[in-house]
């Protein structure tokens, strides 16, 4: 490409449909229809389409014109469905035949909530793993049974078939798609103007049984707090115990409580978080990123890091070098900020 050529934008395309979930499409709007000035060229080009290019009554009585018919899906790059307007409402046999013909030719489709119906209507989740949100797993697995669902999850990303639980769910998905699209830094620039959290893993729990009690949420999320800067640190369920000023059961039971996870798979998960953005981010070797991230050694980090990507720590870092580039005002997240240097006991 020449150097005064300007990058192409990738084409998302997001259906709209009669009783137009509201929410699932303002996730899908905020996050790929703004413009963005800070992440440059580049940036993701947005269209809405309904069915026959006609307006369409939303959720809550309101109505919305789109930007386009069908049509639009032969040229858009990802489809996006935010939710559907009910399980039981028949997905339109020329919706079906456009998604199968824009999936042939290789482009992405996302759904939101119980857009995995629209999706499932095609057949291309046979055989793959799809979520959506709690209430409708049954539905789904009971008339799509070769759809492997599962609904413990927040989202799965299938490689071009991608789909999520509800509401904000959606959100975390989008930001995934980001982070794929463009990595890490510009997902958290992206996440902090909508002011919610830089990213939740997809195999977080949709939801927990019961809330913390008011006194232990707020010295557990100081501990969290204090982990996330120190996780070159060893940290045990006896240390994180004496530190919280918990017995080591009550401690499990808390964790679990606010996020879904045991004390080790949520540490794992921060500091698996941290190696990716200082792969994406920084120079630093594979191990001094293993040691600052908590692993000890590359091999505990590679190990690791296939089983959570599928990838390695070396090809990721290739992967995410070329979007990296040329977005000078990307910065880490407080959690890999605290791995790029010393970080102090807990």
């Amino acid at each position: 490409m020449p150097r005064s050529a300007k990058p192409a934008s990738h084409h998302i395309a997001v259906l709209v449909y009669d009783g137009l979930c509201m929410f699932e499409f303002a996730c899908a709007a905020e996050v790929f229809g703004l413009p963005r000035p800070e992440v440059g060229e580049g940036w993701y080009r947005f269209s809405t389409v309904s069915m026959d290019g006609r307006a369409v009554a939303t959720q809550y009585g309101g109505s919305l014109a789109p930007t386009g018919g069908l049509a639009t899906l032969a040229r858009a790059d990802t489809i996006l469905i935010p939710g559907w307007a009910g399980p039981d409402v028949p997905v339109p046999p020329a919706l079906v035949r456009a998604l199968q013909r824009a999936h042939q030719r290789g482009a992405r489709l996302l759904s939101i909530c119980s857009g995995v119906f629209v999706l499932a209507a095609t057949g291309l989740l046979d055989g793959r793993r799809a979520t959506t949100h709690w209430r409708y797993a049954a539905q789904l697995s009971a008339r799509h049974s070769r759809v492997r669902v599962d609904a413990d999850v927040l989202y799965v990303d299938e490689g071009r078939i991608l789909t999520s639980a509800g509401s904000a769910a959606g959100l975390d998905l989008c930001l995934h798609l980001v982070r794929r699209d463009h990595g890490g830094a510009i997902a958290n620039q992206v996440a902090r103007r909508l002011v919610i959290p830089p990213h939740r893993d997809g195999g977080q729990a949709q939801y927990v049984e019961r809330p913390v009690a008011p006194a232990a949420g707020k010295g557990l999320a100081a501990l969290l707090d204090q982990v996330q800067r120190s996780l070159d640190q060893p940290h045990s369920i006896a240390s994180l115990a004496v530190a919280a000023h918990l017995s080591e059961r009550t401690l499990i039971r808390h964790f679990k409580a606010a996020t879904g996870q045991a004390p080790g798979q949520w540490l794992l998960a921060q500091r698996l978080q941290a190696a990716r953005e200082l792969l994406e981010q920084s120079a630093l070797p594979i191990d001094a990123i293993a040691e600052r991230c908590g692993f000890g050694s590359a091999i505990t980090l590679r190990h690791h890091f296939r089983a959570r990507f599928r990838t390695s720590p070396g090809e990721y870092r290739r992967r995410f070098a070329a979007a990296q580039a040329g977005h000078p005002s990307a910065t880490l997240s407080p959690a890999a900020r605290a791995s790029s240097g010393r970080a102090g006991p807990l």
